[in-house]
């Protein structure tokens, strides 16, 4: 089982999980925030194209999570799975798309995997996260949600692998130029978790099989990956634990958690 960032932050979010299991692979995408053409440039690098994703999986309707997403699927035939309230927000033209409806703690079985959504506070109207395992190895998704609660840590825990949200460093949030009332939104339970946030929920989770983090959706204009990379390093309590971070122009490459 492997992951990819194909970017993340403001401008746009795609991740890419793929299993293999004898001579089937089964690929998905978490959100899509990219055009039909930057998509497709993006899967390339990675050595595929929309052809090969069996489905995409829409955490919650902000344009940067959903904007391409109803257009690739229209194009390439992909099937959707997104929570009923996302499917209501969304601004979109979803006509010829097939689209199916999740919601916490359900189990989706899309080929070689199985995908768990579950709930997060954030200021949309039924966002999910998800976490997926191929039988042996599981791989835990959060961003965007603004506050760390109990039903997360317990369904993110015994990750082999994780994708964190570290979205801003809160002194530089609040030295900002940004208008007050945004400080408060990405701030606020309903907004973003910052570094700190990131690295003490990650502290929280039960680690016995944690390899590797990759930090997420980091603030071009209120954070550095240094800073990002510092803060998760912080909350890791297991030496086996690799750190990384995935930037808004490439993304990651392929990690691999069975390596």
């Amino acid at each position: 089982m492997k992951f990819a960032s194909l970017g993340s932050g403001s401008a746009g979010n795609a991740l890419l999980v793929s299993a293999t299991s004898g001579a089937t692979t089964t690929t998905v995408m978490l959100d899509c925030g990219f055009g039909i053409r930057q998509a497709e440039q993006r899967l390339s690098r990675l050595g595929l194209s929309p052809s090969d994703l069996s489905a995409i999986l829409v955490t919650h309707e902000h344009q940067d999570h959903i904007g391409g997403v109803f257009k690739l699927a229209r194009r390439y035939k992909i099937p959707v799975w997104m929570s009923a309230g996302t499917y209501q927000g969304a601004s979109s033209d979803r006509h010829d798309v097939v689209v199916n409806f999740c919601r916490d703690g359900d189990k989706l079985a899309i080929g070689d995997m199985q995908l768990t959504p579950f709930t997060v506070p954030h200021d949309a109207r039924e966002p999910l996260q998800y976490y997926m395992s191929d039988g042996c190895f599981k791989l835990g998704v959060l961003t965007d949600t603004g506050l760390a609660t109990p039903h997360m840590v317990q369904a993110l825990g015994q990750c082999d692998a994780l994708m964190l949200e570290c979205n801003h460093d809160s002194q530089m949030l609040a030295d900002s130029s940004y208008p007050a009332v945004l400080k408060r939104r990405i701030s606020s339970i309903y907004g973003h978790l910052s570094n700190q946030d990131a690295s003490n929920f990650l502290a929280k989770l039960d680690q016995s099989r944690l390899k590797r983090v990759l930090g997420a959706h980091l603030s071009e204009s209120n954070n550095t990956p240094e800073l990002a990379y510092a803060a998760l390093c912080g909350g890791v309590k297991v030496a086996q634990a690799e750190v990384s971070i995935a930037c808004q122009e490439i993304g990651s490459d392929w990690i691999d958690i069975a390596n």
